[in-house]
């Protein structure tokens, strides 16, 4: 068993090698992940990115497509035949039909390779003939990223840090009242184990929807063609130093390693490991309405993502040796279009708090990083309306609930940030000053020029940071 494991390392790794030292003389691939946690808009960033990098009229702020330097872009087939496409097409005509809607939304990973072909640059430009970049862009649930944190923990630590959390809240009453009737010294019985793997994933998918961030298991939200399975029938129990073998407690355990061991690994391997640049996309804006609790939550899940990362610099012979690092990594507020532009400067600062830990960490390695806000798609345009004496900087949109038109003041965020982020640390429930409020818009109907991409808010900008250099 050693020896085949020893065995298939190294031939992984010679083929990693020969795939690296291939990439790097001949026509280099650049894989950029794409990420974010519930509700925050990566198929629809992928979408829009994509189809602007196809249709580069709305790009001014990436510099290849403004001077001109990218002279095609085209979808190929992906690399590796074992991971779905994403189906750019599909997700490209709900946002643009006749009757457009947002697409369905992550479940599982999947893969698409973009190519663009570019003019030489420099001096010898003229000498030399066009180059070719495969963007190899990997579209995965944020859920499972936070799992990647699972790897460090015990069954018993990750028990004792969920049930420390989930009296004060209050869609875990279901399973806190539960567990009064369970004695985790006693013999495992599968129908009481799956009652309890049900109950805890009822309270993941309501916390989930109440805007907290901290729901692992991730596979339990999306459990795919792992549904009803042992690896995710567990769940966090008190520990008993009691429990003996084959006890309720010991069974519990031996799932949580199971999961790890079948589940969080194999992703991590097979698909984490091999990212270049890394965009996280947070729905800031939801976690504000949802309240201080959801921020500082927001906050210390930013912390767990990039502790999942390996930051840092990939020289020739790192990447070659000890597989790739994450040289960039940009932490991206959504909805920037449920705004009014004059309160952008203020959600970028808000983003650019929460996840200031986190990126003084990544750039300590050697990672670049950066925050903004960005719309993906822009679903509103903005107007001024009249409120006792003063104008209101609003946003018109159509009604996801209803469709009708309507106009949206979302609440006047705090120039310092700081207003949010410190009730949040101190636990507050509520905040004491500003109503801040939430609106889901639907898409607009389109009429696109051609050469024109989707129209967007700092979708290109975002483009120049995470692959410009490369381009």
């Amino acid at each position: 068993m050693v020896l085949s494991t020893m065995a298939e390392g190294a031939v992984r790794g010679l083929d990693s090698l020969g795939n690296s030292v291939s990439a790097q003389f001949f026509e280099p691939t650049l894989r950029l992940g794409v990420t974010g946690l519930a509700r925050a808009g990566k198929t629809v960033f992928i979408t829009s990115l994509v189809a602007n990098l196809l249709n580069r009229g709305r790009m001014l702020q990436l510099d290849a497509a403004r001077s001109g330097r990218i002279d095609s872009a085209y979808l190929q087939p992906q690399p590796d035949d074992t991971v779905p496409r994403f189906a750019y097409e599909d997700h490209l005509a709900a946002l643009t039909g006749p009757n457009p809607h947002w697409p369905d939304s992550t479940r599982a990973v999947s893969e698409l390779r973009l190519s663009l072909t570019l003019r030489p640059r420099g001096v010898l430009a003229g000498l030399q003939g066009s180059r070719r970049l495969h963007l190899d862009i990997v579209d995965y649930p944020g859920e499972w990223l936070l799992d990647l944190a699972l790897l460090d923990k015990t069954y018993t630590q990750w028990s004792t840090e969920v049930l420390t959390r989930l009296p004060a809240r209050q869609s875990a009453a279901g399973y806190l009242q539960l567990l009064t009737s369970v004695d985790a010294a006693v013999a495992h019985d599968e129908p009481q184990a799956q009652a309890l793997a049900a109950a805890f994933t009822a309270y993941l998918q309501a916390a989930r929807e109440a805007g907290f961030y901290d729901c692992t298991p991730g596979r339990f939200l999306l459990p795919g063609d792992l549904a009803g399975s042992p690896v995710l029938t567990f769940a966090p129990l008190a520990r008993d130093d009691s429990a003996g073998r084959g006890s309720l407690w010991r069974e519990m355990e031996r799932r949580f390693e199971a999961y790890k061991a079948k589940v969080v690994k194999p992703f991590f391997r097979d698909h984490f490991t091999k990212i270049d640049r890394q965009v996280v996309l947070v729905d800031a804006l939801s976690a504000i309405h949802s309240g201080p609790q959801a921020v500082e939550d927001l906050r210390q899940a930013m912390g767990d993502v990039l502790a999942a990362f390996r930051p840092g610099r990939n020289g020739f012979l790192t990447s070659l040796l000890r597989g790739k690092r994450v040289e960039k990594i940009l932490f991206a507020a959504t909805k920037a279009d449920h705004l009014h532009h004059q309160q952008h400067p203020q959600m970028t600062a808000i983003i650019e708090a929460l996840t200031r830990a986190a990126r003084d960490r990544a750039q300590f390695a050697g990672a670049e990083t950066a925050a903004l806000a960005l719309a993906s798609l822009r679903a509103t345009t903005e107007e001024m309306r009249p409120h006792e004496g003063s104008d209101l900087p609003c946003v018109r949109g159509r009604l996801l609930s209803t469709g009708r038109q309507a106009a949206f003041y979302p609440g006047a965020l705090p120039d310092d940030p700081a207003q949010l982020l410190a009730p949040a640390r101190q636990g507050a429930t509520h905040w004491l000053e500003g109503d801040y409020q939430a609106m889901q818009f639907a898409p607009a109907e389109l009429q696109l020029k051609p050469g024109d991409g989707p129209p967007h808010i700092r979708l290109d900008r975002a483009a120049e940071f995470l692959i410009g250099d490369r381009l």
